[in-house]
């Protein structure tokens, strides 16, 4: 039996970014993959010749000089990945009902705030005024700018602010409030709950530089593991972790479901931290951590429209939309189901075969585990295929036809483009990424009890570690910080973030 010393359990970008900075430091390293696809959000799939991204539709903050441009220049795979680089006049366009305009988000903050100022001349001082308390806000967060430092929550500004207060407080254009809110889809934007800080992390990554991944995000994961491969570690599929063993009150060995234990000194849990816990019998931690970590809200989920088009009929457009039925962005979470969808995120995929057409849409609106409850009790993945009926089936395509109908008002002849469809709902989000109920962001941040949801590296366990989005924020520089944040306690910051500059 081999032993290691780290064992991480899940290869999402969090683990897979954990395994390449320890083996490259020398530890031996396993990964262990409950699916045969690696990568968790950084999946991608094909269906009729045409790939589509699971959870990464586009990446910020890759530009010369920025944070996670340098983070990916140390992980050894930032001059690797082909990049298209989204419009810089407008990559990300929020659009509403009964309105003509298309509002842009321009890259480069000059270029942001003459864009919006353009079509709100009387608001430049307040646009001015947002960007700069943006910029502001994420300078107080070391990692985020490539310095090393506390991670303390204790030591942030801005945990207890709410980003709709912010923005309110920048502007009363009720228009203009709304835009600069409308990609708040981005990390699950709600009125009564999101802080200011998740807020400006998120939007300044994309405003620095915005890009897509040419043929899919899976690439990230193809590169890190082609690292980790070369460094010593070793990355096993198929490989699902039902229970940790003790021994002396420490994590001895790692039980998968086929009955192989791997034994290791140190664990890395990539998996969501509820159910990293659900792993380990009763009495291994106290019942109150247990009982914190597991009744922590979770965002909610999406159902995701894929739509394969026929080849060379819709020109590709190098931005996204995020469209409203309605001039209210911060209530989409508590949609009227009637109504449903009051919403959507829509995405092209960019073919390097065929790079002036989109060859496929993604969509996506946001969608409560309560409509699929009574599904719940099945499971369905490539490796253990399960029908879930033809009731499951008709909720499907009646979802889908409900958000054709809402593309079909921005893309008039979209139904005569479109070859075939597919769709995902919270369950498909739950069974391939092992998110609970289907979540897309983890924990949900409280503006009124901000260190809650913090979640920290270190366990009551002592040599078992967490990662990944739901540690220190979610995007793929979220987790790629959470990821530096949990090799530090190996390595140390200090260490380790000279090394990023470096790099």
């Amino acid at each position: 039996m081999s032993k290691y010393d780290i064992v991480i359990v899940g290869s999402g970008l969090g683990g897979l970014e954990c395994a390449t900075m320890l083996s490259k430091e020398g530890y031996s390293v396993v990964v262990l993959e409950k699916n045969h696809q690696i990568g968790g959000n950084l999946q991608t799939f094909t269906r009729d010749k045409t790939i589509f991204d699971t959870g990464i539709h586009y990446i910020g903050g890759l530009d010369e000089g920025q944070n996670l441009n340098q983070y990916f220049k140390f992980l050894g795979i930032r001059d690797q990945l082909k990049l298209k680089k989204l419009d810089e006049n407008g990559f990300d366009i929020v659009t509403f009902d009964d309105d003509e305009n298309e509002y842009r988000y321009a890259q480069g903050f000059g270029r942001f705030i003459d864009t919006l100022a353009a079509q709100f001349p009387s608001e430049r001082a307040g646009l001015v005024m947002y960007c700069d308390k943006i910029r502001e806000v994420c300078a107080n967060f070391p990692l985020y700018n490539l310095k090393s430092g506390s991670q303390d929550p204790g030591n942030f500004k801005y945990l207890d602010q709410s980003a709709r207060e912010f923005i309110n407080s920048c502007t009363s254009n009720p228009k203009l409030q709304n835009v600069l809110a409308g990609t708040n889809g981005l990390y699950v934007g709600e009125a009564d709950k999101t802080p200011l800080y998740v807020h400006a992390l998120v939007i300044n990554t994309y405003i620095e530089s915005a890009y897509r991944c040419i043929d899919g995000a899976s690439q990230i994961a193809r590169l890190l593991t082609k690292s980790i491969h070369a460094h010593g570690g070793k990355i096993m599929k198929n490989a699902e972790v039902v229970r940790f063993h003790f021994d002396g009150g420490k994590i001895r060995y790692a039980e998968l479901k086929d009955g192989r234990m791997i034994e290791g000194d140190n664990f890395i849990s990539n998996v969501h931290p509820a159910l990293t816990f659900n792993m380990m019998e009763e009495g291994m931690v106290r019942k109150s951590y247990r009982k914190r970590i597991q009744s922590l809200d979770n965002s909610i989920s999406v159902f995701i429209l894929n739509l394969v088009l026929h080849k060379g009929t819709l020109p590709y457009f190098n931005h996204n939309y995020y469209h409203f039925k309605t001039e209210d962005v911060w209530n989409q979470v508590d949609y009227d189901l009637n109504k449903w969808p009051t919403s959507y995120a829509l995405f092209s995929g960019v073919n390097s075969k065929n790079p002036g057409f989109s060859d496929g849409l993604i969509m996506l609106s946001y969608m409560k585990f309560d409509e699929v409850a009574k599904w719940s009790g099945s499971f369905n993945t490539m490796k253990y295929d399960s029908s879930r009926g033809e009731d499951y089936a008709a909720f499907k395509e009646e979802k889908a036809w409900l958000m054709m109908n809402e593309l079909e008002k921005k893309i008039p002849n979209i139904r005569s483009l479109t070859k075939s469809y597919y769709t995902s709902t919270p369950l498909t989000l739950r069974d391939y990424i092992g998110t609970v109920g289907g979540s897309m962001y983890g924990y949900t941040k409280d503006y009124k009890n901000p260190i809650l949801s913090f979640i920290s590296t270190k366990t009551k366990i002592p040599n078992l570690y967490l990662t990944g989005q739901n540690l220190n924020l979610h995007g793929v520089l979220g987790v790629t910080i959470g990821s530096v944040i949990t090799c530090s306690e190996f390595l140390g910051n200090k260490y380790l973030m000279d090394k990023i500059v470096k790099s």
